[in-house]
């Protein structure tokens, strides 16, 4: 799946409409409220989208009536798009009778190489996409209108209705080899898929009844869930199957936390579907429990669980990664999404200036808001290399010369 280019968002919640560019490794800074949190959950709303459970999320959500920019009077719909390289998808969502969510309309296509570049589809196929104005922005495919969930899953599974297959001659195919799909077909798999692998992540909840201490089944090892309640079963599955990932994680741990030897993962003997965390010092036998390590080693493990895991997700989204963590212990998180950043792409949205300043300007998006609406802009270095020699980027964010700071 090509990487996430750019977003669109309008009407949802905080944003009245952004647009932002995206790298690989992207740190939303700005003051309480200014909307990172808002953006992270909509990455979350298109997850769940994938998975068919939209009507869901935004129920518990409490309806489309309060994720729309200041309420149904407003705002009448919510409009996402989204460009991966030579592939986008666009989609508008508005309010339903029953207060839940109704698509007023879904596209997805080519939008460089290919079906895209017929004059009759898209007239300005010279123009890169990211640079011809939104109106100006044609997709090859119409995925219908006034459904509650996305028509991808549908035409991800079935021949796509507007672009009829060419016939194929019968192929043997190789082990995890797919069949040479017709195009939109083939489009409506990617950008599904893609989706489906995001994943958001706020690792706050470390306290006596987190879920992260708490006895889980073995078999959930699919992938780190969004609070890392699996992360016992998940480690587990790495030790068996991926062993050089989890040695990796092993020793990240300790340089942290020196005093840490290794997990004891082990299925439980009274239940051996049953597993739950537990660790050991060095020179020692003797097998701790989760809820005896620090809440702040206990997100360190999580994350570098998420970062160095063997397949992460096309996006990886992280809400406050800093919390609790000390200074050196930012360091090693810092290389880490470094690392990360160059098998997938990384969002974290954080409030350290501590950590700001282990990243490069190019990293940084800087979120405001004006007027009750969310701003964003991504740092340039040219235009902070009058300030660059004698500030660190913390010293120019408490001078408010990057923005960011609370405002009227």
């Amino acid at each position: 799946m090509p990487k996430l280019d750019r977003i669109r968002i309008s009407g949802y919640k905080s944003i009245r409409d952004l647009d932002v560019p995206l790298k690989n490794q992207n740190i939303l800074i700005g003051a309480n409220g200014a909307g990172k949190s808002n953006i992270i959950s909509l990455f979350s709303l298109l997850n769940q989208m994938a998975e068919g459970r939209l009507r869901y999320a935004v129920g518990k959500a409490g309806g489309l009536r309060s994720l729309l920019h200041y309420g149904p009077t407003r705002t009448r719909h919510i409009d996402i798009e989204l460009a991966f390289g030579e592939i986008g998808y666009a989609c508008s969502w508005e309010m339903a009778e029953d207060d839940g969510i109704i698509f007023r309309e879904e596209r997805a296509g080519f939008l460089g190489h290919g079906l895209g570049d017929r004059p009759d589809v898209r007239p300005d196929a010279e123009r890169p996409y990211t640079e011809r104005p939104y109106t100006e922005r044609t997709y090859t495919d119409f995925l219908e209108s006034g459904h509650r969930e996305t028509k991808l899953i549908t035409y991800a599974k079935e021949p796509h209705p507007h672009t009829p297959p060419e016939p194929q001659p019968e192929l043997e195919l190789e082990p995890g080899q797919e069949p040479n799909l017709e195009p939109g077909r083939k489009v409506s798999r990617q950008l599904l898929f893609g989706m489906k692998s995001w994943r958001a992540y706020h690792f706050n909840d470390t306290g006596a009844d987190s879920p992260i201490k708490a006895i889980e089944q073995i078999n959930d090892n699919m992938y780190l869930r969004a609070d890392g309640s699996n992360l016992a079963p998940f480690l587990y599955y790495l030790k068996k199957v991926h062993e050089e990932q989890y040695n990796h994680i092993r020793d990240m741990v300790r340089l942290i936390f020196p005093r840490f030897d290794d997990f004891n993962l082990r299925p439980m003997v009274e239940n051996t579907t049953l597993i739950r965390l537990e660790w050991r010092e060095r020179d020692s036998d003797y097998p701790f429990l989760a809820h005896q390590l620090s809440d702040s080693i206990l997100r360190f493990i999580c994350l570098a669980t998420l970062l160095l895991q063997p397949n992460p997700p096309d996006l990886i989204l992280i809400d406050e990664p800093e919390l609790g963590l000390n200074p050196s212990a930012l360091q090693v998180l810092a290389a880490l999404i470094g690392s990360a950043s160059h098998r997938t792409q990384v969002i974290a949205a954080t409030q350290s200036a501590t950590f700001l300043d282990l990243f490069e300007p190019e990293d940084v998006v800087v979120l405001d808001r004006f007027h009750g609406e969310t701003t964003a802009r991504r740092l340039d270095t040219d235009e902070l290399e009058p300030w660059l020699p004698d500030y660190s980027l913390s010293e120019l964010w408490e001078m408010n010369v990057l923005g960011g700071k609370p405002s009227p």
